[in-house]
């Protein structure tokens, strides 16, 4: 069980996470334009639009990358713009990445116990000499990435160089570093793109235990319709960087402005005409 080794969260908590009337431009191109959106504790909320409707340069302005011209941005009632990225992590927002951002010289046991870094509690020359403090807070640290591998079912590569593995693979490897982090809020960026049906279905069965054991919010963007509409409490639709809607997956399914944002006009005029 993962709760065994991550703290779980509230599900009943009040929202979390809170993006009010947030604008992003690049030399005055908008990528982010006037979005706003909660999500509670507990919650899973999925971003879905278009290649570069600005779905990921939301998770760069809750993470701290990118620093919006407007709007705001608060994380349990703590105001995160401005925030440098390693200060926002160390308040428990953990993401994945659309592109894989693993070490890849390094083993799958390293790079996990790297998403670690933040709660080791020792200085350097506690470090260097490994014994006492040390050497325990080493074990603890331990014990709870060896219990993310069992809980990704990737023991058998916990001595393999990342580069080495496959994929899906390093996709989970991703996942879990993001989780030794003991997060309170997870983003997930793409956490099944380039992956086949299988190997899908097992990043969706890994998100759903993930909410259940831990009763963490859960910000999730990928293109896979079927996995998010399957997985969302709600979803909120952009395109072109500006809000759609926000609804449940059936009402989101539905919305002829969604259907066209994603199919074009012709589309959707016969999608609203239908045939009974």
């Amino acid at each position: 069980m993962l709760n065994e080794f991550l703290p779980p969260g509230s599900p009943d908590g009040p929202a979390i996470l809170e993006v009010e009337g947030v604008h992003l431009s690049f030399a005055g191109i908008k990528a982010i334009d006037g979005v706003s959106f909660s999500v509670n504790a507990g919650e899973l909320f999925a971003i879905i639009g278009p290649n570069g409707a600005g779905k990921t340069s939301i998770f760069n302005c809750i993470s701290g990358v990118y620093h919006p011209q407007e709007g705001a941005i608060s994380f349990e009632g703590r105001d995160l713009l401005g925030m440098k990225p390693n200060k926002i992590a160390d308040l428990g927002v953990a993401r994945t990445f659309q592109n894989i951002e693993l070490f890849p010289q390094m083993t799958v046991l390293d790079n996990l116990m790297l998403g670690r870094h933040q709660h080791i509690r020792y200085g350097t020359p506690a470090a260097m000499l490994r014994v006492g403090k040390a050497a325990r807070e080493e074990a603890r640290n331990r014990e709870v990435v060896e219990g993310i591998i069992e809980f990704l079912d990737i023991a058998v590569f916990r001595r393999s160089f990342v580069a080495m593995l496959p994929y899906g693979i390093q996709k989970r490897v991703e996942l879990g570093r993001a989780l030794a982090m003991a997060p309170k809020l997870l983003l997930l960026d793409e956490p099944a793109a380039g992956m086949n049906l299988e190997e899908t279905e097992d990043m969706a069965r890994f998100i759903t235990d993930i909410r259940r054991e831990l009763k963490i919010g859960i910000v999730l963007v990928d293109h896979d319709m079927r996995m998010v509409m399957d997985l969302a409490d709600r979803v909120l639709a952009i395109d072109f960087g500006k809000p759609i809607t926000t609804g449940t997956p059936a009402e989101i399914q539905r919305n002829p402005d969604v259907i066209r944002a994603y199919l074009g006009q012709e589309h959707a005029v016969a999608d609203e005409g239908g045939d009974g």
